[in-house]
């Protein structure tokens, strides 16, 4: 899902455009299927669906947190993080050890210089022959021979090596002897550091007994192979005053404890870290207290509800767990203003909860993801009163089709016109069609941009109120700007965009030529470009099977759907394979997508020179275009665009190399309700089950 994000006040009238629905109906109360709880997979590996992993989970609560053996009894406690700890969880695995030191800090350099390389280190202590050593490790790899490829790329790291002075990597994986069960973590303590005497790499563990409650072991080894094991059961057999070790069974639950160091900086201090096994053992996190739990690696965020830890498709799996209604406390809130009316709220927590609803377990052991694959969950930090109150106020409502729950799709906004289905995805739905949307509330209260040309020669957009008109023009009849601060950034789109890089940067006093003015890009309508053909081509190579071998020289949208939406581009004179019609905007979109694929694209530079003969020439084949002047003096023209002034006076920068300017309107894929059309229908006072009913055809609005 895709959410609209500007607080707009704008009243229009709708007229003929709106179809006829039940006002004030109230909902009927058949039955549906019923969602008490839900899964939200914050990380899950599912190759060619969804994928983002995270080495490691560090979890923490100011209340504190219960850990617990997941079992199909009942959750057997194990022992608790206190308020004042943080506990990481990672799959035990394989990896590489890529140093083992005395010196924090040198481990701490080398983790640095491997996390900018891209790979995932962390640092872990022991007892090694009467001494604390710091061990560096990289992975998790799925097998041995992952671990083995990766440690020959570490090898060859030059920079890498001086700062390990030449360590010896060594394969690590979750091969262990076990001691006898011990009674308490303290005596388990002392016999990891007995064994560590001996030079092996020796762990407290624990293991569930019959009933579920835990009992302490000492693992010694963590190695990659079976094999490599026996070399470490021959030298952890001269610890004095230990019994023999087997063997331990990767079929059993449960959990090894290292003392981590990874987010230490530059001190001492360390987070317990736990190792999950690959497979089968599932560990649940519940609050101690009255706190919820804390997700670091998710933004620091925390959650209502328990989260579940596991091994899943050889990566590890976090999964936060909580009720409905309380998951959809965070989602509507990110999905819609807190500010925008009461019944616009409502419309999205009944097509919040609709969606999450009919999805069912879709993503195998949970039901939706954080991210807007699904919907936005952002945890307690993003919840409001007012959204709240809408989740509360309809609560356990769905949209329902002929007796079955919607797919309630939404999208910020449509840009005047929803999208039919099968535009998109190419399968038509009877309550996704097209409708008239009221979606340039979007547009209420933006500020102009102007497009400018800087003293160096570069083109760009700066917002109208950083900016002065000095009253002066140039001798072509612009208007000459006046920069009002220092450090004014001068922007490739008439918007800020943090992921688009400016211009340029202008100080105070900087004078600017003003080429035109625009409305700031917004949900609505929007301007992105103009890209030249090598960079289509390179956005276009990076998703096509078969690569364009010469750069974009043509591009044009070759066929529309109802909406007026692109569902087909033909590239070079070639019509392009397709996902689906919307993948257009990731294809077409350079350093990010294309907002929508209701767009238009414009050819722009290359100017066509009219000779003097009547001949026609590119102005880019010209290796110096020689420009005659109103005095009647000549230079060569050797910018990167050429100006050019219409009949009306109007003057436009024409780039001296072929490129395409995209505009459009919209937001998102444009199926179902639009979010800033639903703003606009509250504002003239409609309820939120004539929004709904508009934008979904045919529907019912029922209680779970």
């Amino acid at each position: 899902m895709t959410s609209g994000k500007t607080v707009r006040i704008y009243l229009i009238t709708l007229c003929a455009m709106l179809w006829t629905a039940a006002i004030g109906a109230q909902p009927s109360y058949a039955a549906v299927p019923k969602m008490d709880t839900i899964r939200v997979a914050m990380y899950i590996s599912l190759p060619g669906k969804y994928q983002s992993t995270t080495p490691a989970a560090t979890f923490s609560s100011q209340g504190g947190i219960v850990v617990s053996l997941q079992r199909e009894g009942g959750n057997s406690p194990w022992f608790q993080v206190e308020p004042t700890e943080k506990a990481r969880f990672a799959l035990d695995d394989y990896g590489v050890k890529l140093l083992e030191t005395g010196d924090l800090a040198v481990a701490q350099q080398a983790h640095t210089h491997i996390s900018a390389s891209g790979g995932a280190s962390s640092i872990i202590s022991l007892s090694k022959k009467g001494r604390e050593v710091y061990q560096l490790r990289e992975g998790g790899y799925a097998s041995e021979g992952e671990a083995a490829a990766a440690r020959k790329r570490w090898e060859s790291d030059t920079l890498l090596k001086a700062m390990t002075g030449g360590f010896k990597a060594e394969l690590l994986g979750p091969h262990y002897l076990q001691s006898q069960p011990l009674k308490t973590r303290a005596e388990a303590e002392g016999a990891a550091l007995a064994y560590g005497k001996t030079g092996v790499d020796a762990y407290v563990g624990m293991k569930a007994g019959e009933d579920g409650s835990p009992h302490y072991f000492v693992a010694v080894g963590q190695a990659p192979s079976p094999s490599a094991l026996k070399a470490v059961g021959a030298a952890a057999s001269a610890a004095a005053g230990t019994v023999a070790l087997k063997a331990m069974s990767q079929d059993e639950p449960y959990l090894i404890m290292q003392r981590d160091h990874t987010r230490s900086g530059g001190g001492n201090a360390a987070d317990s870290r736990y190792l999950v096994p690959a497979g089968g053992t599932k560990v649940w996190l519940s609050p101690a207290g009255e706190a919820h739990i804390r997700l670091e690696e998710r933004s620091n965020r925390t959650y209502r509800g328990q989260f579940e830890v596991s091994g899943f498709q050889n990566k590890l799996a976090v999964v936060n767990e909580l009720p409905l209604e309380q998951y959809l406390y965070s989602v509507v809130a990110v999905e819609m203003y807190p500010s925008w009316p009461l019944e616009a709220l409502k419309a999205q927590a009944v097509a919040a909860r609709s969606f999450a609803v009919r999805g069912g377990t879709g993503f195998q052991i949970a039901h939706v993801v954080d991210t807007t694959l699904s919907q936005a969950y952002y945890g307690t930090e993003k919840e409001h009163p007012s959204t709240t109150k809408a989740v509360d106020e309809t609560k356990g409502e769905v949209a329902l089709h002929n007796g079955s729950i919607i797919e309630a799709l939404y999208s910020a906004n449509s840009g005047g016109m929803t999208s039919d289905a099968a535009e998109v995805w190419g399968n038509s739905i009877p309550y996704l069609q097209p409708v008239a949307s009221p979606d340039d509330s979007a547009e209420a209260g933006l500020l102009d941009w102007y497009h400018v040309v800087l003293p160096d020669g570069k083109l760009g957009y700066v917002r109208e109120d950083l900016v002065e008109d000095t009253g002066q023009t140039t001798a072509a009849g612009s208007a000459l700007l006046k920069v009002k601060t220092d450090g004014t950034n001068i922007r490739v789109h008439p918007v800020i965009q943090s992921s688009v890089p400016v211009v340029a940067q202008a100080n105070q006093g900087t004078r600017l030529i003003a080429l035109g003015k625009v409305k700031e890009s917004n949900p609505m309508n929007w301007m992105r470009g103009p890209f030249t053909g090598e960079q289509l081509q390179t956005s276009l190579n990076a998703r096509l099977s078969d690569k364009l071998t010469e750069p974009v020289h043509s591009l044009e949208v070759s066929a529309r759907g109802p909406s007026g939406r692109a569902t087909a581009i033909a590239v070079n004179g070639e019509e392009l394979p397709l996902k689906s019609p919307d993948s257009i905007r990731s294809m077409l979109g350079v350093g990010e997508s294309l907002p929508s694929t209701k767009l238009d694209v414009t050819e722009i530079g290359n100017a066509v020179i009219l000779g003097g003969g009547g001949q026609r020439s590119s102005a880019a084949s010209h290796d110096g275009l020689h420009i005659l002047g109103a005095d009647h003096q000549g230079s060569v023209h050797d910018d990167s665009h050429l100006f050019i002034m219409d009949s009306e006076g109007d003057i436009a920068a024409s780039p001296m190399e072929r490129s395409f300017l995209f505009t459009g309107q919209g937001n998102g894929h444009g199926v179902g309700m639009s979010q800033y059309g639903a703003l606009s229908l509250a504002q003239q006072g409609y309820d939120y089950q004539y929004i709904l009913q508009y934008y979904y055809k045919g529907i019912t609005i029922t209680k779970e």
